[in-house]
């Protein structure tokens, strides 16, 4: 297995696929959506690297200020909020610089994910952990460069967004849109009810846009970027 040094991988995965970004040297490339048939053959998953992102397109989530946030609750918290399966297999993580714990569950019925984790390895041969896109939504939301800062994923049916005014979280959320225009109601649905003016903010999404989708949102933003 080849190692390259000072290398980074970001993968998501969904129910129908996986995408990744790999960064060298402040240089980045990207490989779109792909297949899960095409996994072992992805010569990118055959190095290692000094950081492994891996994320999980999973709509299972609620995030709780930490001052009420009981490890023992932790499913009865997040099944107030999405329908879960008695086999569902449910975790947090901690957000810190959000004062609060995101509680999530990975159990979608794929393994692709599993695979990907025992697949990419870091440096040392370890595995990285699966966490939900929202994690790592909520971990890159500072870095939009707006004021409003608004970062999207779209992918197999779920549109996942946050947004914050500065460092002020307004709501992170999983929408359930059948494609791509559903998803756009519900991004403006959304900036109607918080006050944002869409022709003076930018969106970035951390999934692939095709062309069409993203001059669709030029019409209307100031401004489009993928990460």
């Amino acid at each position: 297995m080849e190692f390259t040094p000072y290398t980074r991988i970001s993968i998501q995965v969904s129910l129908s696929g996986y995408s990744f970004k790999v960064e060298k040297d402040g240089e980045s490339h990207s490989s779109g959506w792909l297949g899960s048939e095409r996994i072992f053959t992805t010569p990118e998953f055959q190095r290692r690297y000094d950081k492994v992102d891996i994320a999980l397109m999973t709509p299972k989530f609620t995030l709780v200020p930490a001052p009420f946030f009981d490890p023992s609750n932790a499913r009865e918290a997040l099944s107030e909020v999405v329908s879960l399966r008695e086999e569902d297999r449910v975790e947090s993580v901690p957000l810190p610089e959000y004062g609060a714990v995101l509680v999530y569950s990975n159990s979608l019925d794929e393994s692709l994910s599993k695979v990907i984790s025992q697949t990419v390895l870091m440096t040392d041969g370890t595995s990285a952990p699966v966490l939900p896109e929202m994690y790592y939504i909520l971990r890159d939301l500072p870095q939009c460069p707006d004021y409003n800062k608004i970062l999207a994923s779209y992918r197999d049916g779920y549109l996942h967004l946050a947004v914050s005014q500065g460092k002020s979280l307004q709501l992170c959320n999983a929408y359930e849109a059948v494609d791509f225009t559903t998803a756009e109601y519900f991004i403006f649905l959304v900036m109607k009810k918080l006050q944002l003016n869409p022709e003076v903010s930018g969106i970035v999404f951390r999934t692939p846009l095709t062309q069409e989708m993203e001059m669709s949102l030029y019409r209307y933003f100031k401004a489009v970027e993928v990460i």
